[in-house]
């Protein structure tokens, strides 16, 4: 299909059929998906496409899939840091900072995704984040706090994530 305004409405269209009809969990499953329907697509497109629908990876018991935030049902936030581990390993990230602010930058579109899962983290020394595309601004009150923060964050971050068991086939 061609490029520009109408066909993008068209591919995005068909994305939120997509995930709403099976189990994607990454870019690449998405890009397959899209070209068996017609679709020249790249990861780079796919990867803007997710950004602009909004869609977020949420863990289900059939593994960790897109889906669209409105599909997101509202729970309460689980105070653990393993889903912060999980996306540090597998989102590579840098760190700077600007006085009372930390910049977090991953790839595209990971930001709020990151954002999110510091916010349900043991992390609590922020005032809040703030995300973007690939950039998030994480605010502090105090140096303390930041300081704080960064150590545990660095801790979370070299901390091997837990991965799932592999299900032994029964005989």
């Amino acid at each position: 299909m061609n490029a520009g305004p109408a066909a993008k409405r068209e591919r995005q269209r068909t994305i939120r059929d997509i995930i709403s009809a099976e189990p994607i969990g990454s870019q690449q499953e998405l890009a397959e998906r899209l070209t068996r329907r017609g679709f020249a697509v790249t990861q780079a497109t796919v990867s803007r496409d997710i950004a602009d629908l909004g869609l977020v990876k949420v863990a289900r018991d059939d593994g960790h899939r897109y889906v669209a935030t409105q599909d997101v049902a509202a729970a309460p936030p689980r105070i653990s840091d393993e889903r912060l581990r999980r996306i540090l390993a597998d989102i590579p990230v840098t760190i700077g900072r600007s006085g009372l602010v930390v910049l977090v930058t991953g790839s595209p579109g990971t930001a709020s995704v990151i954002a999110q899962a510091i916010d349900d983290s043991t992390l609590q020394d922020q005032e809040g984040t703030l995300a973007g595309d690939n950039t998030l601004l994480v605010l502090f009150a105090d140096e303390s706090r930041l300081e704080r923060w960064l150590e545990r964050f660095e801790e979370i971050r070299s901390e091997p994530a837990l991965r799932p068991e592999p299900v032994e086939a029964s005989s």
